[in-house]
């Protein structure tokens, strides 16, 4: 009965919150004033399957895109790698190294990069083309720390250098994620706050302009902030009999660069091989269907390998695939 009340109070929460401005609202009218938007993509394919609501889930190689405290979960050594499909050719990659260090931390590597592929120089007068082509990359280079401060509450930071060039004009900044995770023994219920893409403001440098009609004057380029998310949740065992296990995730964001809004996710997972996640976000600009996602579990000798997919399908702009792979060292030989 008490899982049934607490799925209950989950649904309430989601209800009462999509409703009521507990942070303040910035508002739809900012979105597209921060830059580096590529740094807000989720990148943790079990977590877009949940619609984005994994910040509070267990740890896996992943979690440094949504929670680096997580990763304290993590008892060997993990490597992942994971491919998002955005549409129109442009594509991000994700990868990440995980291992334990003496004094039972977690540290670790990664690199996040999207790449827009060749597009065509367009101009007033040549609408089809130019026959010049330039394309856009955006990395982030990142290295994680984590820690349990007690056997319950852990800690986790990400620091980020961030280049990007686009059509001859770069920009490099500084950014760093900081994430919290409390663990109770009460149905794995868990809290999570995370605060992604602090930073300072940036500005691209160059002066590579292909276009000269109708320009008058250098091109004077403006200041933008880093896409900085605050974001808390909670996640628990909702059901449990046997090998069959239900997980529900409930998130609240709050972006520097749009609306509040908040993330509702679940999974199923059968005798930890097999998981299939789906989730749904309120108050999201083009995103009011549901998220799908699913993972499988094998192995390569002794070593766990998983295979993870995950699809987030918009209005306007097609469907995302998120398509991963994890391999775990295990050091025990079973």
């Amino acid at each position: 009965m008490h899982r049934v009340v607490f799925s209950f109070l989950i649904f309430l929460f989601a209800s009462g919150v999509s409703r009521a401005q507990l942070l303040p609202n910035f508002g739809g009218q900012r979105a597209g004033l921060s830059t580096l938007s590529f740094l807000k993509n989720e990148m943790n394919p079990r977590s877009l399957g949940m619609a984005g609501a994994g910040i509070a889930l267990k740890g896996d190689v992943f979690s440094g895109a949504s929670n680096p405290a997580g990763l304290t979960s993590l008892d060997n050594f993990e490597i992942g790698f994971c491919q998002l499909m955005l549409g129109a050719g442009i594509q991000q990659s994700y990868l990440s190294t995980q291992f334990k260090t003496k004094g039972e931390a977690t540290a670790g590597f990664v690199i996040n990069s999207l790449n827009s592929g060749q597009m065509k120089v367009r101009t007033e007068f040549q609408p089809d083309g130019t026959g010049n082509y330039f394309s856009v990359s955006q990395t982030a280079v990142a290295g994680n720390y984590a820690q349990k401060l007690t056997e319950m509450f852990s800690f986790g930071v990400t620091g980020k250098f961030i280049y990007e060039n686009m059509a001859g004009y770069t920009a490099t900044t500084l950014g760093v994620d900081l994430g919290f995770l409390y663990e109770t023994d009460f149905n794995n219920l868990k809290f999570a706050v995370v605060l992604q893409n602090f930073g300072g403001n940036t500005s691209s440098n160059g002066d590579q302009t292909q276009v000269s009609y109708n320009r008058n004057g250098e091109l004077n380029l403006g200041r933008y902030t880093l896409p900085t998310t605050f974001r808390m949740g909670l996640s628990a065992d909702i059901w449990k009999k046997e090998n069959h296990l239900i997980i529900g995730s409930l998130e609240l964001n709050n972006p520097n660069d749009n609306a509040e809004n908040v993330r509702i996710g679940f999974q199923y997972s059968f005798r930890e091989l097999l998981e299939v996640q789906t989730g749904y976000k309120i108050s999201v600009s083009g995103q009011t269907l549901p998220t799908f996602g699913t993972t499988y579990k094998t192995r390569i000798g002794v070593h766990p390998i998983r295979i993870q997919y995950a699809m987030n399908p918009t209005n306007n702009m097609g469907t995302q695939h998120l398509i991963g792979i994890r391999w775990t060292q295990n050091k025990m030989g079973h």
